[in-house]
């Protein structure tokens, strides 16, 4: 298989913003989704795949419908499950635990929640399994673990990279095994 080039956009603002919307079900701010303005229709895109949540499932539909396809949900696209502070504001949630959090991903998850290193292996997995010119409609961490997965660079290096709701990252994949890739596009798109 020769390299292959995708792009991953994160889907519009949910109803509630600022909350850390992991797994739960978080509905979008505007029904169609918000992301139709964050793809250029010059793209060639031959697939539509999205993350299962609603939050960017009703913006891959749309997306979808506007180019004649369907959109295939995939739940692998997710974002990291925040377990127990699904939901919450990060205000609201101890200090301390969150801040070791964020320092190290790997070792102190979210309680009941995903470590750094599950998104990575899903998010991998579902790259692997993505054709050339696909668009997949996901979130904020599933992106930055896809960058990291193709570029080696690690949560603190990915968590860097300020992906805004709507913002398009386009990523080429290189044959082989364990995959790996390079960013070749990022847009935000002023979406929120």
């Amino acid at each position: 298989m020769s390299e292959r080039l995708v792009h991953l956009v994160r889907h519009g603002p949910p109803l509630r913003p600022g909350l850390l919307h992991g797994h739960g079900d978080e509905p979008p701010a505007d029904p169609a989704g918000g992301v139709t303005h964050a793809v250029p229709d010059s793209f060639a895109i031959m697939t539509v795949t999205c993350s299962d949540l609603l939050r960017a499932r009703a913006g891959a539909e749309t997306l979808a419908r506007a180019r004649g396809m369907t959109a295939k949900a995939d739940r692998r696209w997710r974002e990291l499950d925040f377990g127990g502070w699904d939901g919450a504001d990060p205000d609201s949630v101890d200090a301390e635990s969150l801040a070791r959090f964020w320092n190290d991903p790997e070792a102190h998850p979210p309680p009941g929640g995903e470590n750094w290193s599950a998104i990575t292996s899903r998010v991998g997995a579902a790259l692997a399994d993505l054709p050339p010119d696909a668009l997949v409609v996901t979130h904020a961490g599933a992106m930055r673990a896809a960058i990291s997965v193709l570029t080696g660079l690690d949560f603190r290096q990915v968590w860097a990279v300020d992906l805004p709701y709507g913002a398009l990252l386009s990523l080429r994949i290189w044959p082989g095994t364990p995959l790996s890739g390079q960013i070749v596009g990022l847009r935000a798109s002023g979406a929120g």
